[in-house]
């Protein structure tokens, strides 16, 4: 007896859409993308995992074309390199699923916490795998900090790591999230975060292990860290800035 989960045909609409985005990660995708599709094929979810290829330099385009072909519930989209906001924008956008999960593809965080959102899903509107040992340099921790007061003090506080790439959201709610956020959004799960928080959602959170990166180099050293930080403080007190117009309101979700 096959006890092997059954693919989601084309046709149908999946439950879970895992959006990746994807820049130049030649070394690390192959065994990212095998165990996400392991994992999820044993909790049998009707699922797509659609990689977003944000102009990549390196092997990584074609890597992953011929994961799609490898892989029957993956989907490959490729674009010119508009940053890992934006990837991430357009994988919401596009999503047609009831849920969507969103996770990096450097390997950083596995599937292994994935369960407990997944099994928590149905009494929450968003649930966050937050960052646990997670080693940084100095001036990202800074970051990372700054972020987390901000949303505390123009959204409300009680949220661990509010820009944490392993996050699953009711795909409905989302969409009424979107037009609040900045096309050029650098980093809009944070933004996110804040809505969320605004809204009144229902949100779980628990610790997701973390590992600093075993292959590639991160997109955005030095200077040019301390720069995207400034534009997403302001794209999120933007944000900030309508809400307090009445453009959103809580949800009865």
């Amino acid at each position: 007896m096959n006890d092997a989960p059954k693919a989601t045909p084309a046709s149908a609409k999946p439950e879970l859409i895992v959006v990746m985005p994807v820049y130049n990660e030649s070394a690390a995708i192959p065994g990212v993308i095998q165990i996400w599709t392991r994992e999820l094929d044993r909790l049998a979810i009707p699922y797509l995992l659609t990689a977003y290829d944000d102009g990549s330099t390196d092997h990584t385009g074609n890597i992953l074309d011929e994961l799609a072909r490898q892989y029957p519930q993956v989907r490959v989209k490729h674009g010119r390199n508009g940053g890992h906001g934006a990837s991430i924008l357009r994988g919401y956008r596009e999503a047609d699923s009831q849920w969507v999960f969103q996770v990096d593809s450097d390997d950083e965080m596995g599937p292994e916490s994935f369960e407990p959102l997944w099994a928590a899903r149905n009494n929450y509107d968003l649930l966050l795998g937050c960052r646990k040992d997670r080693e940084s340099p100095p001036a990202r921790r800074l970051i990372t900090t700054v972020a987390r007061l901000t949303i505390g003090l123009y959204f409300g506080a009680g949220l661990r790591d509010v820009n944490t790439p392993y996050r699953l959201i009711r795909t409905p709610i989302l969409k009424r999230m979107l037009p609040l956020i900045p096309e050029d959004a650098f980093a809009p799960n944070v933004i996110i975060s804040g809505l969320a928080v605004r809204m009144g959602l229902r949100i779980f959170q628990c610790e997701a292990p973390h590992q600093n990166r075993r292959t590639g180099e991160v997109s955005i050293v030095r200077w040019k860290l301390w720069k995207a930080a400034l534009r997403s403080f302001r794209q999120t007190l933007r944000a900030a800035r309508h809400i307090k117009k009445g453009n959103i309101g809580p949800t009865s979700t």
